[in-house]
């Protein structure tokens, strides 16, 4: 294992397993887990190169049934986003009730004062990015589209991190679903963004296993798996991202990579 982190991180690997080691011995539940499962987490956030440290929350090795969970914060997606050089600004907040007037989905309206400090309950929580290329995305979700989220991607939802740090998770989630969907993905998001809430199985192979989603629907899984594939660029990306898929989730776009693969020929 030490070999396998030197190989990843160099110089930084006896600090990065200093940390993990930390983490476990801090944690009862971690230290009875699945060490494997531990190994592997930690091997995907030294492959993205995210530091295990819950101060800087940008990932984290939670435990779940006896298992290691890898789940990133909404700073590491940030991070992600900012290293390919893609993007110009990106930020989320929690919208409080002072500052909120309304908001028009379709349009993507939002009217609300974000110059003035937050006073009374938080009502929703806001989303923004800028591309180099001009092109801007903003989301809004009202508090309780958030909430029915968690209880529906989170068996621990009522003790889990949903539970501790409620705000932090609504951040990542809204950052993640708008990144996911309308953002430039680097094949370490798309990793990040696959790896995220699962127990790893095989850190370099990307098999994986959704412990902690009751809610997690095939299809969907599948849909965001073809566009992450319609992001790649090039040959090497697709191959990387089926690598980094699931075999049962890389079987099923398999047709959809052979046509992308088929289009880099034709051109």
């Amino acid at each position: 294992m030490q070999k396998k982190f030197q190989e990843l991180l160099g110089k930084r690997a006896p600090q990065f397993i200093t940390s993990v080691l930390q983490i476990v011995s801090n944690n009862k539940l971690l230290a009875n887990a699945d060490a494997g499962s531990i190994y592997n987490a930690a091997a995907t956030a030294a492959v993205l190169d995210l530091p295990l440290n819950n101060s800087l929350g940008k990932a984290w090795i939670v435990p779940y049934k006896g298992a290691a969970q890898f789940q990133l914060g909404y700073k590491g997606f940030i991070e992600l986003a900012m290293r390919t050089g893609q993007y110009q600004r990106i930020n989320a907040v929690p919208v409080h009730e002072n500052q909120f007037k309304s908001w028009n989905a379709l349009t993507e309206d939002f009217d609300a004062d974000m110059t003035i400090f937050g006073n009374g309950v938080i009502v929703g929580y806001a989303a923004f990015f800028r591309m180099n290329n001009g092109f801007e995305k903003f989301t809004y979700w009202r508090i309780d589209e958030v909430r029915k989220h968690a209880a529906r991607f989170s068996k621990s939802v009522n003790n889990g991190p949903w539970a501790t740090d409620f705000d932090k998770m609504a951040l990542k989630t809204i950052i993640k679903a708008m990144l996911s969907t309308y953002g430039m993905l680097s094949i370490e998001m798309q990793t990040a963004i696959v790896a995220d809430q699962a127990v790893i199985k095989d850190a370099e192979t990307m098999e994986i296993e959704y412990v902690d989603a009751p809610g997690v629907d095939v299809d969907k899984e599948e849909e965001r798996a073809i566009l992450m594939l319609k992001d790649c660029t090039t040959p090497e990306e697709v191959h990387a991202l089926l690598k980094s898929l699931s075999p049962e989730l890389a079987d099923r776009i398999n047709a959809d990579a052979v046509d992308k693969l088929d289009s880099f020929e034709t051109n």
